[in-house]
C-alpha cells in the first residue's frame, strides 16, 4: 500500500514577507478621526522616549537605528530637513551654559592639536585615496569630514568640489557609520583609560567627526567634558572656510559656492550673553536643558535617517579609507593628549 505524505507547507519568499510586513505597518486606521499608521505610532513613541527623562544620546541613536532598519522612517524627507536646523539651535542653546573666559582657555589649549590633526588627516587622506584607487573627490570628501566636522564639512566642501550625489552619499554614509560607533565606544574607552574631563572633552572634539556625536559622547561623560568638547569642536568647524577655499584652488573649480557655519556665531553670542548679562543667567539652565533634549532628538533623527541603501552605497574601499583615517587620528590625538594634558 502506497503511503502518501502531506505536501510541505509553502513558505513565503523573504521579499514577499517583507512586503507584507511593510503593508501592515503602513495600513492606515483612525484615532479620534485622524488617519494614522502603526509605523507613525512607533516613530512617535520612540520620539517620546527620547525627550523623556529616560532619553540619552546613545539610546536616542540606537532607537533611531532600530526604527530605520526595522519599521522604516515614515517622515524621512521631513526628518532630513529638520535635523540640521535642530542641531544648530541645540548647539546655540548649549552656549548659555558656558563661560566665555573658560571657552577661550579651552580653545587656546586645543588650537595646536586642531591644526596638527587637520593637516595630518588631509595629507594622509590624499595618499590613502591614491593607494586605494578611490575617486579623488570621494577621497577628499571623506578626508575633509574626518579632519573637521563630519557631515557639516562634507556638505560645505561638496559644492566647492562640484561633487555629485553618489560621491556625497558615500562620504556621508562612511562618516555616519563611524559617528554611530564613536558615540558608544568613546565614553567606554574614556572610563577604561581613566581620562579626566578635560582630556576626554578634547579627545572627543579631535577624534569624533560630527558635532552631534561629539556633544552626545561628551555630555554622557560629564558637564566639564561637554563644555570643552563643544568649544573646541566649534572652533575646529571654522576651519571649513580655509579648507573649502583650499579645495577650490587645488581642484580648480571656478565659481565654487562656499557654505559657512553661521550657527557658530549664535553659539558665541549665547555664551557672551551668559557671561556678561547677569539678568539672563536664571534662564540659562532652562535653555541648556532644552538644548540637550534637542540634541538627543537630533541623534534619534540621524539614526532614523539610516537605511540599507546608505550602507550599501559606501562600498569597501571608501569605508577602509574612512576607518584608517579615523583610527590614526584617534590613536595619535589620544597619545598626544595623555602626554600633554592633565
Amino acid at each position: 500500500m502506497k503511503v502518501s505524505h502531506p505536501a510541505p507547507p509553502v513558505l513565503p519568499h523573504p521579499a514577499e514577507a517583507r512586503s507584507a510586513f511593510a503593508a501592515f505597518l503602513t495600513q492606515p486606521f483612525f484615532i479620534f478621526g485622524l488617519p494614522v499608521t502603526l509605523q507613525q505610532l512607533i516613530f512617535a513613541g520612540a520620539v517620546l522616549v527620547c525627550v523623556s527623562p529616560l532619553g540619552s544620546p546613545p539610546l536616542a541613536l540606537l532607537l533611531g537605528l532600530l526604527v530605520a532598519l526595522v519599521v522604516g522612517n515614515p517622515f524621512l524627507s521631513l526628518s532630513r530637513k529638520v535635523t540640521s536646523k535642530l542641531l544648530q539651535w541645540s548647539v546655540i542653546g548649549l552656549g548659555f551654559g558656558m563661560n566665555a573666559q573658560a571657552a577661550v582657555q579651552a580653545g587656546r589649549e586645543g588650537v595646536l592639536f586642531t591644526v596638527a590633526s587637520i593637516g595630518t588627516t588631509l595629507v594622509l587622506g590624499y595618499f590613502l585615496g591614491r593607494w586605494l584607487k578611490l575617486n579623488p573627490k570621494t577621497s577628499h570628501l571623506i578626508a575633509s569630514g574626518t579632519a573637521i566636522c563630519g557631515g557639516s564639512a562634507i556638505a560645505a566642501v561638496g559644492p566647492v568640489l562640484k561633487a555629485d550625489e553618489s560621491q556625497m552619499s558615500v562620504a556621508l554614509g562612511a562618516v555616519f557609520i563611524l559617528n554611530s560607533i564613536a558615540l558608544f565606544v568613546f565614553p567606554a574607552l574614556g572610563h577604561e583609560l581613566h581620562l579626566s574631563q578635560n582630556q576626554f572633552g578634547l579627545w572627543c572634539a579631535l577624534a569624533i567627526h560630527d558635532t552631534s556625536s561629539v556633544v552626545g559622547a561628551a555630555s554622557h561623560y560629564g558637564d566639564q567634558a561637554l563644555q570643552i568638547a563643544t568649544t573646541v569642536k566649534l572652533a575646529r568647524a571654522l576651519w571649513i572656510i580655509p579648507v573649502a577655499l583650499g579645495t577650490a584652488f587645488l581642484f580648480k573649480t571656478p565659481g565654487a559656492k562656499l557654505k559657512l557655519p553661521y550657527f557658530i556665531l549664535g553659539f558665541i553670542g549665547a555664551m557672551l550673553l551668559n557671561t556678561y548679562v547677569p539678568a539672563l543667567q536664571p534662564l540659562a539652565p532652562v535653555a541648556v536643558k532644552l538644548a540637550k533634549i534637542g540634541l538627543t532628538l537630533t541623534l534619534f533623527l540621524i539614526g532614523a535617517g539610516l537605511s540599507a541603501q546608505v550602507l550599501r552605497s559606501v562600498g569597501v574601499r571608501p569605508f577602509v579609507q574612512a576607518v584608517l583615517l579615523w583610527v590614526v587620528i584617534s590613536v595619535a590625538s589620544l597619545y598626544a593628549i595623555l602626554h600633554t594634558v592633565s
